[in-house]
């Protein structure tokens, strides 16, 4: 299981890199495999500012779909668009060609209460 030390990550399988206050967000390695083969990224909340723990999103895979939950609160700037032509990108590099969004953050403070990768694996029994 690929769990990258320099990233954040919350409750609900996202990640978050940050670069100033920008913050990319995808969803984890752990959470691509237990999806299954990912056929659909919807994200219609470009431009909009959202809070921490509001749906951004969602992620179809062949046997379900889930909700992709914002890691930090912040405006929506950019959404992944090579992912409408080709969302295993998800699957195959999940912290790479695979991100979703990027979002200015609106308060980097709340990077506090998201989990190191040490506390993600214990999370995910890893």
């Amino acid at each position: 299981m690929n769990i990258p030390a320099e990233l954040k990550y919350t409750k609900d399988h996202e990640w978050v890199k940050i670069e100033g206050d920008v913050a990319t967000v995808g969803i984890t390695d752990f959470a691509q495999s237990e999806l299954g083969d990912i056929v659909y990224v919807e994200v219609e909340t470009v431009d909009e500012t959202l809070d921490a723990e509001e749906i951004f999103g969602s992620v179809e895979a062949v046997k379900t779909v889930s909700d992709l939950i914002l890691p930090l609160s912040g405006e929506i700037i950019e959404f992944n668009e090579s992912l409408e032509d080709e969302p295993e990108k998800v699957n195959t590099d999940p912290y790479g060609d695979g991100w979703m969004i990027k979002l200015k953050a609106s308060d980097l403070s709340q990077l506090d209460d998201l989990l190191s990768a040490e506390d993600y694996k214990t999370l995910i029994g890893a």
